[in-house]
């Protein structure tokens, strides 16, 4: 209910404790973040975590969490490529329910600024669609001053750069930035509205964050539907910059 709040969602299944509460369909970086942390400061990537960025993720959801679940998350480093900007790294987490039944899997690119990769590319990349043509847009929205903060208490999503001025200009960070997941949160919740406001439809979201969204500012939302079973987009900061490129919704069955 908290992740829903943060996100401003009004979907009254979001928050309905007799009905069974609905999970958001980006509620599963919840859960991640935690088990994230350990990974972040093995001895080999502990002294980079300050050069850490979120470049790109990749989530694909087998069935939305539910109220009362009990899952279990591992996480395992998948993929190092080198890329311009520094070392891309590939976390991989995946949840199961007591089932063993697959939950949620999602692809965390990590970009670590100005660091080197030791030998060739190897292990999994994310593969994201290039750049779609004939993106619409269909409005702006509203970040406020105190999202950064908000959702990160709502989410425990814990990291000084989106809460603390002084850490985030330590960063080399104009002020304190919203996290990339929330950007990708408010996009999805208008992609889902957009089309007829189903949660529980949504397969697969995935895209690259670019440009960084200061608080207060407005973000614009550009989408096209290539099919029934897709969509792409991107969400634009205050400048007219890509603050997410290469956005994709996969639906799990045609609207209707």
């Amino acid at each position: 209910m908290a992740y829903s709040a943060a996100l401003g969602e009004s979907d009254r299944r979001y928050y309905d404790t007799s009905a069974g509460v609905l999970a958001h369909p980006m509620f599963p970086v919840c859960y991640e973040w935690p088990v994230s942390l350990p990974i972040r400061q093995i001895e080999a990537l502990g002294p980079l975590f300050p050069l850490l960025v979120h470049a790109e993720h990749d989530l694909r959801l087998y069935r939305l969490p539910r109220e009362r679940d009990h899952v279990s998350t591992h996480a395992r480093i998948v993929g190092v490529h080198k890329r311009k900007p520094g070392a891309f790294v590939v976390f991989r987490f995946e949840t199961q329910d007591t089932s063993g039944e697959l939950v949620s899997v999602s692809d965390f690119g990590a970009l670590y600024r100005g660091v080197d990769v030791d030998g060739p590319d190897r292990g999994a990349a994310i593969e994201l669609p290039p750049p779609a043509e004939g993106l619409k847009t269909a409005g702006a929205i509203d970040v406020g001053a105190n999202l950064a903060h908000v959702y990160t208490e709502c989410a425990r999503i814990f990291n000084p750069i989106h809460t603390d001025a002084a850490v985030a200009r330590a960063a080399g960070l104009p002020q304190i930035i919203l996290h990339g997941t929330a950007t990708l949160g408010l996009a999805v919740s208008r992609l889902i509205d957009a089309r007829g406001g189903e949660p529980t439809d949504v397969r697969r979201i995935a895209g690259q964050f670019a440009a960084m969204v200061t608080m207060p500012s407005d973000v614009t939302l550009r989408f096209v539907a290539s099919d029934e079973l897709f969509a792409h987009f991107e969400v634009l900061d205050h400048a007219g910059r890509a603050a997410i490129r290469g956005g994709l919704i996969e639906w799990r069955s045609p609207r209707g």
